[in-house]
C-alpha cells in the first residue's frame, strides 16, 4: 500500500512538473462553474492574465501553471486540466482554425466591482442574484447606494449592478415586500437630507449619474425591475411620477411626455395604471416571484471571430435555460430598440430575456428576472448555490462580471 501511494505521488508529481498551464473545463466535466469565474478572477487580482477560450469546451479559461492557483483549484472544488506547452499550442491552433466558431480573449486585471442596493442591518438583501452569486464565487464587490452615486463614487468602479430596483419612485409597486416601508422610510429620508421634494427626483438624478458613468466607459449590468424603472425614469424626466393615474388617457398622466431617446433599451412603452404592480408593458410576464413556469428560453449563438462581445455574454454549457420569474419577468420584444442586441429570447412565449447595447464609450446589458434558480413560494433567504453549482442561468450574470477584463474590441460583420 506504501508503495502504490509513493508511486502516485510520483506521477501526480511528474504531471505537474511538466505542466506549464492550467485548463480550466467550462463544459459537462466542470464540477463547478460557477466557482471557476473567482478563480479567475483570483487569477487576475494576482497579476496573472487569463486566455477565455470561447466556445472551448464551454468557454474555458487557460491559465498560466502556477501552485498557487491549483491549490485554490482544489480547494474551491473547481476541475482542472494541467497541461504542458505542446498540448496548450494545439489547443489554440485549433481555436484559431477559421474552419471553428471560436476565439481567444485575453483577460487583463481585475475589474472593480459595484453593486448598487439598500442592503443593511435594516435590509438585509439576501435575494439580489448578483450578490449571492458573488459571493458564493468569492468575488469581491462594494455596495453603493443613492449617498455614494451621487457624490460621485461610480468613478473608482469599473461594473454596477442594478436589481430588483425602482428608479421611478413609485415605492408602493413593491407594497408586498415586507420591507417596502422600512425602504420607503429610508429613501424619503435620504431625498430629504439632499435636498429633494421627493424620491423620484433623487432616483431620477440617480439613474442620470449612472448613465453618465456608462456612456462614459462604465459597464452597467441590471436585472429584473432595475433594468425596466432605470429606462422608464430616463425617459419620464422632466415629468413628476409621484400620485400618477398612468394608464389613462389624460395627458397630465405623462404618458404623452416620455422622451424614449433618453431611454437605453426601451422605446414606445405604456406606462401601467396606480393599482397594478407592472410598472409598463416593458414587462410581458407575471409580476411576481412565486409562479412556477416549466418554459425554457434560448441563447443566439454569434461568430466568435467576429462578434466577440455577445460571445462573451452568452458562453455557457448550455443555450436552452429555464425560465424564472421577477417584479419585471420578461422584456417585451416590440419595444426593444432596434439598436439594442437580442442575446436570448423565449420564442414560445415571444418575448426577450437577455439583451445588451452600447452607450458612448460604455456597455449596458438587461437581464429580465429575479433569480435563475429562485424557487416560487419561497418568499425569504438567498438561494443556496451549492445545490446549482453547474447554474447556466448564473453564468449568464458571471460573464458580465469578467466582460470588463476583456480588452479586444468588437469587430462589426
Amino acid at each position: 500500500m506504501v508503495r502504490s501511494c509513493f508511486i502516485l505521488l510520483l506521477v501526480i508529481s511528474s504531471l505537474t512538473a511538466n505542466a506549464y498551464s492550467l485548463l480550466i473545463p467550462m463544459d459537462g466535466s466542470q464540477r463547478n462553474h460557477l466557482k471557476a469565474y473567482g478563480i479567475a478572477f483570483f487569477t487576475l487580482q494576482k497579476g496573472i492574465t487569463v486566455d477565455w477560450l470561447l466556445n472551448y469546451r464551454g468557454g474555458s479559461f487557460l491559465i498560466p501553471y502556477s501552485g498557487l492557483i491549483e491549490n485554490e483549484c482544489i480547494v474551491r472544488g473547481i476541475s482542472f486540466e494541467p497541461i504542458n506547452d505542446v498540448t496548450a499550442n494545439n489547443i489554440l491552433k485549433e481555436i484559431s482554425s477559421p474552419a471553428v466558431n471560436m476565439n481567444v480573449i485575453k483577460l487583463e486585471t481585475a475589474p472593480a466591482i459595484a453593486v448598487y442596493s439598500i442592503k443593511n442591518e435594516l435590509v438585509p438583501d439576501e435575494t439580489d442574484a448578483v450578490i449571492t452569486v458573488l459571493d458564493y464565487a468569492e468575488i469581491p464587490y462594494t455596495l453603493l447606494y443613492d449617498d455614494e452615486i451621487l457624490r460621485g463614487d461610480l468613478v473608482k468602479f469599473d461594473w454596477l449592478h442594478l436589481h430588483h430596483e425602482d428608479f421611478t419612485g413609485q415605492i408602493w409597486r413593491f407594497r408586498w415586500r415586507q420591507t417596502a416601508i422600512i425602504e420607503s422610510k429610508m429613501q424619503e429620508a435620504t431625498a430629504a437630507r439632499l435636498g429633494y421634494t421627493t424620491v423620484s427626483q433623487m432616483k431620477l438624478d440617480v439613474a442620470k449619474t449612472i448613465k453618465a458613468f456608462c456612456a462614459t466607459g462604465g459597464y452597467l449590468f441590471a436585472m429584473c425591475s432595475g433594468a425596466e424603472t432605470f429606462d422608464i425614469a430616463l425617459a419620464a424626466e422632466g415629468t413628476n411620477l409621484d400620485g400618477l393615474n398612468f394608464g389613462d388617457d389624460d395627458e397630465s398622466t405623462g404618458q404623452t411626455k416620455l422622451d424614449y431617446t433618453k431611454a437605453l433599451a426601451f422605446e414606445n412603452f405604456t406606462l401601467e395604471h396606480q393599482n397594478s404592480r407592472k410598472f409598463s408593458d416593458i414587462n410581458t410576464g407575471r409580476p411576481d416571484f412565486y409562479y412556477r413556469d416549466s418554459q425554457y428560453f434560448q441563447l443566439f449563438d454569434f461568430s466568435a471571430k467576429w462578434d466577440v462581445i455577445p460571445v462573451i455574454l452568452t458562453q455557457d454549457h448550455e443555450h436552452t435555460i429555464k425560465e424564472f420569474t421577477g417584479q419585471t419577468t420578461s422584456f417585451n420584444k416590440y419595444v426593444v430598440k432596434s439598436e439594442a442586441l437580442v442575446l436570448g429570447e423565449n420564442r414560445k412565449a415571444n418575448n426577450v430575456r437577455y439583451i445588451y447595447g452600447e452607450l458612448g464609450r460604455g456597455h449596458w446589458t438587461y437581464y429580465s428576472g429575479h433569480d435563475p434558480e429562485g424557487s416560487p413560494g419561497r418568499r425569504h433567504g438567498p438561494t443556496d448555490l451549492n445545490q446549482y453549482p453547474n447554474s447556466p442561468g448564473y453564468r449568464l450574470i458571471l460573464n458580465n462580471v469578467l466582460f470588463p477584463s476583456a480588452r479586444k474590441k468588437k469587430q462589426k460583420t
